[in-house]
């Protein structure tokens, strides 16, 4: 197995950098609560088709998202690999993805998660067990990231995407630890790192929109 390439997901943060701000007016508050160094997730709400290009290209470190099996398919899928992307698939425990993200962040990366598993509401109603898992496991703190757009649906070329030009903000949390700093992996202690982390991801969406009054 071909680990993620950190020149790689280098090279996509410089091409998300020109693609968002080419098309769209993002504005970016607390990027600076990323660690700068050391391993770290980054757990964002899934509202828009862009969510993870805009991380990508708004983000102060390269980052490997897992990102659907499905999109790795003709160039896209040799895109999104040559860029340090993890498919990953959604209907069963994906061994090589995991140790893919697990690798990521042994090697003091930066891991992209969408902790809803899909795109939606994009309001942490409903979360995966596997951010807990890999915040547990790797001891990684996680910093929560909420991308905010706009909600006129006027003026959209694509309907799952902001409209053009229109700002678009993605607020940086305090990064937090998911366990108890042993590493456990029990059923307990995974649905109490769930159960924080839902809390504290959806608390920072309500202190985001407030700040942005989105």
């Amino acid at each position: 197995m071909t680990a993620p390439s950190l020149k790689g997901a280098a090279a996509g943060r410089r091409i998300g950098i020109g693609l968002m701000r080419g098309l769209w007016r993002p504005r970016v508050l607390g990027a600076w609560r990323v660690p700068a160094e050391g391993p770290v997730i980054l757990a964002v709400n899934h509202a828009h088709n862009i969510d993870g290009p805009m991380l990508m290209g708004t983000a102060p470190r390269p980052v490997h998202f897992l990102i659907k099996k499905e999109a790795f398919v003709g160039p896209l899928g040799s895109f999104l690999s040559g860029i340090g992307q993890v498919p990953v698939d959604r209907t069963a425990a994906d061994r090589t993805a995991i140790g893919s993200a697990l690798g990521i962040l042994e090697r003091g990366g930066v891991l992209g998660i969408f902790p809803e598993g899909t795109r939606g509401e994009g309001d942490f109603a409903s979360l995966r067990a596997g951010l807990a898992y890999f915040a547990v496991r790797s001891g990684a703190p996680i910093v929560p990231v909420a991308v905010l757009g706009s909600t006129d649906r006027r003026g959209r070329l694509v309907p799952q995407l902001p409209p053009l030009r229109s700002r678009v903000d993605l607020v940086f949390g305090d990064p937090f630890a998911a366990g108890d700093g042993s590493g456990r992996r029990t059923r307990r202690a995974l649905d109490e790192a769930t159960a924080l982390i839902q809390e504290r991801l959806t608390s920072h969406l309500e202190n985001a929109r407030r700040l942005t009054g989105r």
